[in-house]
């Protein structure tokens, strides 16, 4: 490796919040959301790292879940949207891969195959997404259970539509829909996700299934992973490429958006938005060199980004940069971009090497 940049994945922080999330939920199972490689931090990588510590894997499709049984994953995974055709079913049933249901379409394709698959009825408690509503779950909860050859019991599911607002009155009103529904349907359930491990034990039941959390992000809006008792577990960091001084009024970057107010030194760094920091961050976000916070200047380019370095005179070509991790929340820098702290993790480029740290 000779470009700098890179993202440090800290495995301990990621068995840490996992542990946090057993002192929150102390007797429910865990799922352990790691769709979209893990949010960036690699699938694989994760699962294996908390083989033994939950009790489950979530994913979005066949695909993804294929990807961990082929490198050896035998714990159960969880398939977060159900499948997309019925040619899906069979080596669904052969991979032992649970499947969350969620349309009428879905359970005619299962009866029909008359597969041995573990299913997750969803159940659309106010997201409007995806899901049964509430009066029709009955009816399709009947049905599947007629089918004697799917694996019981069928299992009901459903998600949280305002789960970044903690005081929101719409995560209780969807808690007490799913809780009339399962006073029918006395079966194992799952409804809280970071939020709701979080912030609302009435939504624990039996199964928790926390996501952004596990990577020791808050989700919530007002809060950081420290707040929640959450330890950071991507480090993404670089190093100075170049340190000059420029004169009073010089511009710095594209389109001269950013003028030096004063003789000052400049530093840039070998990151940029084809690395996955966010083109949008403005001028002021922070960024440490050293362990210090100094300010971006100008705008990001595809490869590089500026910093203001008058706070560190001595900073030198080489120093280590942190763009965010454990002493820079990745909330902070997704606030100031505009966006959410998951589409940053997300979007690391495949080109940035993944660091394990154990």
């Amino acid at each position: 490796m000779t470009r700098p940049t890179q993202a440090i994945i800290y495995l301990s922080a990621l068995r840490a919040n996992v542990q946090r999330i057993r002192e929150l939920a102390p007797k429910q199972k865990i799922i352990a959301v790691i769709k979209a490689d893990a949010y960036g931090h690699g699938a694989v990588r994760v699962a294996t790292a908390l083989t033994g510590l939950v009790e489950m894997f979530a994913v979005c499709s066949l695909e993804e879940a294929l990807i961990l049984r082929q490198a050896g994953i035998d714990a159960p995974i969880l398939l977060l949207e159900g499948f997309f055709s019925a040619d899906e079913l069979t080596t669904i049933a052969t991979q032992k891969i649970e499947i969350a249901v969620h349309t009428q379409g879905q359970v005619d394709s299962l009866l029909a195959a008359k597969l041995p698959i573990k299913v997750w009825l969803k159940v659309d408690t106010g997201m409007h997404r995806l899901g049964f509503l509430p009066d029709e779950v009955e009816l399709a909860w009947k049905r599947l259970n007629q089918c004697d050859v799917l694996l019981k019991p069928i299992s009901l599911m459903s998600h949280f539509s305002s789960a970044d607002e903690r005081d929101s009155k719409i995560n209780m009103e969807q808690i007490r829909i799913f809780d009339e529904l399962r006073k029918k349907i006395q079966v194992e359930s799952s409804l809280a996700n970071s939020a709701g491990v979080l912030a609302w034990s009435a939504a624990h039941y039996q199964w928790v299934r926390p996501g952004i959390m596990l990577y020791g992000v808050s989700p919530f809006s007002n809060t950081v992973a420290k707040d929640e008792g959450l330890q950071s577990v991507m480090q993404f960091q670089s190093a100075l490429i170049s340190v000059k001084q420029y004169r009073k009024g010089e511009p710095i970057g594209y389109g001269a958006t950013w003028r030096c107010p004063q003789a000052m030194p400049v530093g840039v760094v070998a990151a940029g938005y084809a690395d996955g920091y966010p083109r949008h961050a403005p001028s002021g976000t922070p960024i440490l060199v050293n362990g210090r916070r100094v300010p971006l200047i100008g705008r990001v380019s595809m490869d590089m980004l500026a910093v203001d370095l008058r706070s560190q005179p001595n900073a030198k070509i080489g120093d280590t940069v942190v763009l965010w991790g454990r002493n820079l929340p990745v909330e902070e820098i997704a606030i100031l971009s505009g966006t959410i702290a998951y589409e940053l993790l997300c979007h690391i480029s495949p080109r940035v090497p993944r660091i394990e740290r154990t």
